[in-house]
């Protein structure tokens, strides 16, 4: 039986990518279509207002990166904060990458802002900080493509670090067996970056885009992450109860 999973899309990729990319949603499904847990997906861009119905059930809810900030005062950001606090609250799965992650750490105590170290581009290196068991198979260090120039500083109380840097201390958490978050894009691959950086060149200015286009030769774990989102939602959760924040 297949896991069910709502992917909440939160941007709408720039007009140059569209042709070949199509969207976040599409980004994940083709991440997660050669693993060994099967699932299905429905997805809803949420930027332009679109939700499920309320009599649709799924085994998680998965929210995408973005050009947005998390902390941003834009109308759809907050009723997407809505959505996802009263699905938080009656115990359903919820999964965040990058502005996704930063999101949920926001709405569930954390704190999120523009990140003092700059932007992180290309590729970056994580160490494990923890270990769950869906986290298999099990690796010291973690490899990602990332995009981003907010970051979050502090994380909800009762949230575990999963993968840390010194450019990033909170890159990955999980919240018991609800909620999971990473910074980095599993999704992505190398040529999107790419693409990405040759379009953000000029803001990122020569030093930051060349390291981070040199970095392109290194291998992403992008696909062990995402085999580790489907054991995630697949694992057995405690029983659903009212959390509040």
């Amino acid at each position: 039986m297949s896991l069910r999973i709502c992917i909440l899309e939160t941007d709408v990729l720039r007009p140059e990518l569209i042709g070949q990319y199509q969207g976040y949603g599409r980004m994940f499904e083709q991440l997660f279509a050669n693993q060994s847990i099967a699932a299905e997906f429905d997805v809803y861009n949420v930027m332009n207002g679109e939700y499920p119905a309320d009599d649709q059930v799924f085994d998680a809810y998965l929210v995408t990166g973005s050009k947005a900030d998390s902390f941003g005062d834009d109308p759809w950001i907050a009723t997407l904060k809505t959505f996802l606090l009263e699905r938080y609250q009656r115990g359903d799965k919820l999964l965040g990458v990058c502005f996704g992650h930063q999101l949920l750490a926001l709405l569930l105590g954390g704190k999120t802002e523009r990140a003092e170290q700059g932007w992180g581009v290309g590729i970056h290196r994580y160490t494990l900080a923890a270990r769950a068991p869906w986290m298999d198979p099990h690796v010291s260090e973690l490899t990602l493509l990332i995009s981003h120039q907010d970051q979050v500083t502090q994380l909800p109380e009762n949230a575990t670090v999963i993968a840390s840097s010194d450019f990033c201390p909170f890159a990955a958490y999980h919240i018991a067996d609800q909620v999971l978050c990473f910074q980095g894009h599993p999704e992505f691959v190398h040529d999107y970056s790419r693409a990405l950086l040759d379009l953000r060149q000029q803001s990122l200015g020569p030093e930051v885009y060349e390291k981070a286009v040199a970095s392109l030769v290194e291998e992403h774990q992008g696909g062990l992450v995402g085999e580790w989102m489907l054991r995630f939602i697949a694992q057995p959760q405690a029983a659903k109860a009212s959390r509040s924040v």
